[in-house]
């Protein structure tokens, strides 16, 4: 992973840090933002916050984060978190050529982590992910309609999340309760992974 990344100049002109992902390299979920956080651009972990973020809090209710460990470099378990780019804007969001050229980062920490369950956070981020890992139109994949439930995907079952920083606590709650069901499922896919 390139740490000078050029490819963007309106976001490496404003960046502190480009912000790979971060988490556990064996894990079963891997969880996909839109873009770092100011904490994030300012420590270089992805979902980073100067206290717990909401999603580091969710993620402790399931056992995947360690809320004793540092909130800037947390303890993560069968958890690896990353976003569609790697570096922040300030003032806005980032267009659609600074995403793709992440893309291929993107797709390498896929490939490299392997999870069988990807974790949209947010619409854009479903869009995007659910275009390339699902057969059904992004038109179709409304962040309000699909929160909390899994989509079969093509080698990865999708759980979206509304983005936890504003959501309610009922859909943080909703989603930390589907999301404990399936973790006590069968939800590995057979994709030639060798069990741990």
């Amino acid at each position: 992973m390139d740490e000078a990344c050029r490819n963007c100049p309106e976001l490496c002109d404003t960046r502190t840090h480009v912000v790979h992902g971060y988490g556990d390299v064996a894990a079963d979920f891997l969880v996909i933002g839109s873009e770092p956080s100011e904490v994030a651009d300012r420590t270089g972990v992805p979902f980073a916050g100067d206290e717990f973020s909401a999603l580091a809090r969710m993620l402790a209710r399931l056992g995947l984060c360690d809320l004793t460990s540092d909130p800037a470099t947390p303890r993560l378990v069968d958890v690896y978190l990353t976003h569609l780019t790697r570096c922040r804007h300030p003032d806005r969001p980032p267009s659609d050529d600074e995403i793709d050229a992440c893309e291929p980062y993107l797709d390498a920490e896929i490939r490299m982590i392997n999870p069988e369950l990807l974790i949209p956070v947010g619409q854009r981020a479903l869009s995007l992910i659910g275009a390339a890992y699902t057969t059904r139109s992004p038109d179709s994949l409304r962040i309000d309609d699909v929160h909390a439930t899994p989509i079969r995907g093509r080698g990865f079952e999708l759980v979206p999340m509304c983005d936890p920083a504003t959501a309610s606590e009922d859909e943080r709650d909703e989603w930390v309760h589907a999301f404990a069901e399936i973790m006590a499922s069968d939800y590995r896919q057979t994709k030639g992974r060798r069990e741990r």
